[in-house]
């Protein structure tokens, strides 16, 4: 299975920008590695590198892995700890 490594930011502009590389490789010429993931609970993520600057790394689907700018993680996870969550009622009989 094939892993794409994504990078998400914001632009000049405040939109979202994704970014997504093929290989590990490609991702390392852009981003300086500090050291590798060696704590996380998803055991898919351990020994990937952890790089200056971005969050992560973090799943985003069964073949993705994301690094996100510190930015874009804190807007992101205020806007997902508001989202209001639908709740069902339960029928009583």
């Amino acid at each position: 299975m094939a892993t794409t490594y994504r990078i998400v930011s914001r632009g000049t502009d405040g939109e979202i920008r994704i970014r997504d590389f093929d290989t590990q490789d490609h991702l390392l010429k852009r981003h300086t590695q500090i050291g590798v993931d060696d704590c996380s609970t998803d055991l898919k993520l351990r020994g990937l590198p952890v790089f200056r600057g971005l969050i992560g790394p973090m799943p985003d689907g069964k073949a993705t892995v994301r690094y996100e700018t510190p930015e874009v993680f804190e807007s992101l996870t205020k806007e997902w700890g508001v989202a209001k969550t639908t709740r069902r009622s339960r029928s009583r009989s």
